[in-house]
């Protein structure tokens, strides 16, 4: 019920899983449940001044429910055709269609706005490939040292392992989802790292 609701409150269409071009290294696309986006937004580390970069957006549910609560600016990547359309069709009606943008492209080879300081990830896809995502995002830092914030939803043990070992990334909190479905299942959580963070926020 709140999935529809909250896409009727924002005027997009997002719901539905679409596993039509999935394949090894790229996933099915799956909306982040809204549940889960409302503990993220009120978690306070997103807002106005930031600019959050989605990878694997599918039809953009991060994006525009990200800049409508939090006002940050947020930019969707998506390599899928197909899906990208139908991002593109939402922001035509999306209430916060001016502070979002979607660009389709192979995250490898996207290039990551100096500005971009937030980045998430519900595994869109291999960890092959997110290690070559990290690489592109590390460009970026170094060009512009800046504070960033990683944000997991659902992480794989695969991708916790990519992330513990990974010398500049730094586990910085997480939020609990468990209580927000049955089952009690450990992987429902968003999982925070940083990159060029002070010890004080």
């Amino acid at each position: 019920m709140k999935e529809n609701k909250w896409d009727k409150l924002l005027r997009i269409r997002t719901s539905g899983r679409d596993d039509s071009n999935a394949e090894q290294f790229r996933y099915p696309y799956e909306p982040t449940p809204y549940c889960v986006l409302e503990r993220l937004a009120y978690s306070g580390y997103i807002g106005k001044k930031n600019v959050l970069v989605d990878y694997g957006c599918g039809k953009g549910r991060v994006d525009f429910f990200l800049s409508y609560q939090t006002r940050c600016r947020s930019i969707g990547i998506e390599y899928d055709d197909r899906i990208f359309q139908s991002a593109s069709e939402n922001q035509k009606t999306a209430v916060s269609a001016t502070r979002t943008e979607f660009v389709q492209a192979d995250a490898v080879q996207y290039t990551v706005p100096m500005e971009a300081d937030c980045f998430y990830f519900f595994n869109p896809f291999s960890v092959e490939i997110f290690e070559k995502v990290l690489d592109r995002i590390r460009e970026s830092f170094y060009e512009n040292p800046r504070e960033m914030l990683f944000f997991f939803y659902y992480p794989s043990d695969e991708y916790i392992s990519c992330l513990m070992t990974a010398d500049d990334l730094t586990f910085f909190d997480e939020i609990n989802c468990q209580d927000l479905f049955e089952g009690k299942n450990s992987r429902e959580r968003v999982m925070i790292f940083s990159m060029g963070k002070e010890e004080v926020w």
